[in-house]
């Protein structure tokens, strides 16, 4: 197995693009990173070295993520690690944000990480290796009032995960699916966009939940940093979980959430099997 690999990572302006490019760049791997801005790009580019490139790439655009795949491929000869970084959060009341928003939380979360798989997939599956990367979310698992939207992208982003895992499993092709709490990133700053509750009935469930999501902004447990050196980690090891809550407020709301799921279904499990036709029928 090589020592070294060669990334690509979307989203690597802030947060945990940004920290997971540097981590890499600095053990000495090669990484291929995507930027919206040109400057942002060529800063990337001159400061990485040989190791290093930086690529213009909104997700939302299939041929500028067709062409940023092509292109590191022909520059780094390979890819080894796919990681579908770039997204937002879209947060308000269900009922309150509008669907041209709605729209573009998809398009963002759900279908640019598509529009990368799309065009990695034929790489890795013709290697017989690699190793895909998702951010979700422990919004991906577990849901809270004001963060329905997003919510519902990064559960679009598991299934995805989850489904592809089985489909490239037997092709030597491993998926894992990364689901952090808070963290110290922009994602709840700027990085986020805030549709304020104007509907009263609204006020005391997603109205308060997003003042504390503001409020909790910068001072979030999670370390960008440590994520980093543990995706770094992650990828080198021979069977990796297809699933990893990150933080502890992660690992917690995962256990909380599996564990209300397996006892509802206890309790309707009866109610549920008797849907079927009887035996013999």
């Amino acid at each position: 197995m090589a020592t070294t690999k060669t990334w690509f990572i979307t989203g690597v302006s802030t947060g945990f693009g940004k920290e997971l490019a540097e981590y890499c760049l600095n053990k000495g791997d090669s990484v291929a990173a995507t930027f919206r801005k040109q400057e942002q790009a060529d800063e990337f580019t001159q400061k990485a070295g040989d190791k290093g490139r930086g690529f213009v790439c909104d997700v939302v655009s299939e041929q500028q993520v067709r062409q940023a795949v092509q292109e590191t491929i022909q520059h780094f000869g390979q890819l080894d690690v796919v990681v579908n970084n770039a997204g937002y959060g879209s947060l308000g009341s269900i009922e309150e944000i509008d669907e041209a928003e709605v729209q573009r939380q998809f398009d963002v979360n759900v279908f640019g990480p598509l529009r990368v798989l799309r065009a990695v997939l034929p790489h890795l599956r013709e290697r017989k290796s690699g190793h895909v990367l998702n951010i979700t979310s422990i919004g991906g698992l577990k849901t809270f009032p004001g963060v329905g939207v997003y919510n519902a992208s990064k559960f679009a982003l598991e299934a995805l995960g989850e489904s592809l895992a089985q489909q490239v499993a037997p092709l030597g092709i491993k998926v894992t699916n990364i689901e952090p709490s808070g963290f110290r990133t922009d994602w709840a700053g700027r990085s986020a966009s805030f549709v304020d509750t104007a509907i009263e009935d609204y006020r005391s469930t997603v109205g308060e939940n997003l003042k504390g999501i503001q409020s909790y902004s910068g001072k979030q447990p999670g370390d960008p940093q440590r994520a980093a050196q543990i995706m770094y980690d992650l990828v080198r090891q021979e069977n990796p979980p297809l699933h990893l809550p990150l933080g502890k407020a992660a690992v917690k709301g995962a256990r909380e959430k599996f564990t209300k799921l397996v006892q509802e279904l206890e309790q309707v499990a009866d109610l549920g099997d008797s849907a079927d036709f009887p035996a013999g029928e």
